[in-house]
């Protein structure tokens, strides 16, 4: 008898009911009795009376909106985005340094495709850089310590074209024209 009233008070899943639980959901537009009737809670006229009269998110009724009032701010260099600068006390400890080793020890991502070791320090062992943009001064660390540097040369930039005018050369020809006289 004592164990048939414990049942009876414990809580568990299985003893749960729903009742009371969950409320009805309001019935707008069912008569005037239901205080819902008529226009069904949407007022009179206007915007969002209509069917399809949604007003977008962050509009502020044709006020310059908080979104576009703000100044702008942040920029990502889609240029430079495929390259990284290595400290060259990060890599002080390897011996062979390319893009490859540097992939492999995880001191740069998968994705990186230009590199430029930077920074001045002291290295105990030689190291040899090859593939790689130095600065001077990671340069000079180097090759104190006896290592090599065979970096990539830039590209070289390309010569503008100045278009002269035909007025200017004429000038020119007749100026060297009268002095050789």
């Amino acid at each position: 008898m004592m164990e048939n009233s414990e049942t009876n008070n414990s809580l568990g899943l299985n003893t749960l009911t729903s009742s009371g639980t969950t409320k009805n959901r309001k019935r707008v537009g069912r008569g005037i009795g239901s205080g819902t009737g008529k226009t069904a809670g949407r007022g009179h006229k206007g915007q969002k009376s209509r069917s399809g009269g949604s007003i977008a998110r962050g509009f502020e009724g044709g006020q310059m909106p908080l979104q576009q009032r703000i100044p702008k701010f942040g920029f990502s260099s889609r240029v430079n985005r495929g390259s990284k600068e290595v400290n060259l006390k990060n890599i002080a400890s390897m011996s062979e340094v390319n893009l490859d080793t540097l992939k492999a020890n995880r001191v740069i991502s998968q994705a990186t495709k230009k590199v430029k070791i930077f920074g001045v320090c002291d290295i105990t062992q030689p190291m040899s850089v090859t593939g790689i943009l130095v600065t001077k001064g990671a340069r000079e660390s180097i090759e104190k310590a006896g290592g090599t540097v065979t970096s990539v040369e830039a590209k070289p930039t390309k010569e503008k074209f100045v278009k002269t005018s035909k007025k200017t050369d004429k000038k020119t020809s007749e100026k060297t024209e009268e002095s050789s006289e």
